[in-house]
């Protein structure tokens, strides 16, 4: 039995650094094509598992022997049972994907943005889900924007940088992940902010994130400004970091912009996302660096790994930025929307604290790639 693992940290670094990899998953093809890891220079190959039980003979004459090949799965058994099949059949350069597409999905890969006065700004990314959090560091001082449900990289982070951190906040009412704005919150007994026009039907004590709150990070007085730029929900708020950094949230992301329909309002709020992004945001100053809450695919990264660009180029690049009409605008929003992320309503109403999931059911109802932007 191979006792060689690949890790999540290994893969992203790949993907980061837009490293080759050979990948072998063998879950199901329709699991495949939904959802894989992306990799700018990766190979791959799909295989059930269910064809490679009984014997690995025909799939061993189409797998190289001259590159290490990466295992993937659901959760990391069925790769280990190939690896050991494969190690059986002659191959020495097979390495099963520890914990499987279900680590993939939790992984949290934290870059640095810019260095600020006192600290840095930092973007955590999940990979597998492409997903944003970012972290505010200030002389000692931490903000947490948009944090998913895996609450101890954060934690962590923020201690190795020896920061405590102040406040969490989310922009929105989140439906395609489970935040973990609250449970930071309590677990550093800090204070907790939401939209509260994303609240009204929340069962938990929070604190107002809404337009022309400002709160400092540090000494050096970083403040995080709040702007309200509905669309994507009725309450979302867009965040301005030291004059610099535009958080959008999931109302504009690098090549495409946030849908409306997610609470079921697609035709009520269209209106609303016109107004922000052509209106509202054309008032801010163009040069803000736009920091979104998601990404739809590798190519967005820049070369340093961050995923951020300057308003006035979306603004050039952008397709969802030059519809020529508010008539084209709507019609192109209502008639490109993708399918709805996983359990989307359940996610909902788990942020709202209505529902109280176990672990392995919030890892389940979070499985899948995230929908949160126009097709």
């Amino acid at each position: 039995m191979s006792k060689v693992k690949v890790t999540t940290n290994d893969i992203a670094r790949k993907v980061i650094e837009q490293k080759s990899m050979y990948l072998l998953d063998v879950r199901n093809e329709s699991d495949f094509e939904e959802w894989k890891i992306e990799g700018e220079a990766f190979e791959y190959k799909n295989v059930p598992f269910s064809e490679i039980k009984e014997g690995v003979e025909h799939l061993a004459k189409k797998l190289p022997k001259d590159k290490d090949i990466i295992v993937a799965c659901a959760k990391g058994i069925s790769a280990q049972k190939t690896v050991d099949k494969l190690e059986g059949a002659g191959f020495n350069n097979v390495y099963p994907l520890e914990g499987g597409m279900q680590a993939w999905s939790e992984h949290l890969e934290p870059v640095k943005v810019a260095d600020i006065e006192g600290g840095a700004i930092y973007q955590f990314i999940r990979l597998g889900k492409g997903c944003l959090s970012y972290m505010v560091i200030s002389n000692g001082e931490a903000a947490v924007i948009d944090a998913t449900r895996m609450i101890d990289t954060f934690k962590k982070f923020a201690d190795d940088k020896d920061a405590v951190i102040r406040y969490t906040l989310d922009t929105h009412l989140h439906a395609d992940h489970i935040s973990g704005g609250r449970r930071l919150a309590k677990e550093t007994n800090t204070s907790y902010y939401l939209p509260p026009k994303d609240a009204t039907e929340i069962t938990f004590d929070y604190q107002k994130l809404e337009e022309g709150t400002s709160l400092s990070v540090g000494n050096a007085k970083i403040e995080v400004k709040a702007i309200y730029s509905p669309g994507h929900t009725i309450g979302s708020t867009s965040l301005i970091v030291n004059n610099a950094y535009l958080l959008t949230g999931d109302i504009l992301f690098i090549q495409s912009i946030g849908r409306p329909d997610l609470a079921g309002k697609a035709d009520d709020w269209v209106e609303d996302l016109h107004d922000t992004l052509y209106e509202t945001y054309k008032t801010l100053d163009q040069e803000l660096l736009v920091l979104p809450a998601h990404y739809a695919s590798n190519d967005e990264m820049n070369e340093d790994g961050t995923i951020g660009k300057k308003l006035s180029t979306l603004y050039q690049e952008n397709d969802g930025l030059n519809v020529s009409s508010q008539d084209k605008f709507r019609k192109m929003v209502t008639e490109n929307l993708p399918p709805q992320p996983n359990s989307h309503q359940k996610i909902r109403e788990t942020n709202m604290g209505k529902q109280s999931p176990d672990s392995e059911e919030q890892r389940e109802m979070e499985i899948g790639p995230n929908r949160c932007a126009i097709s």
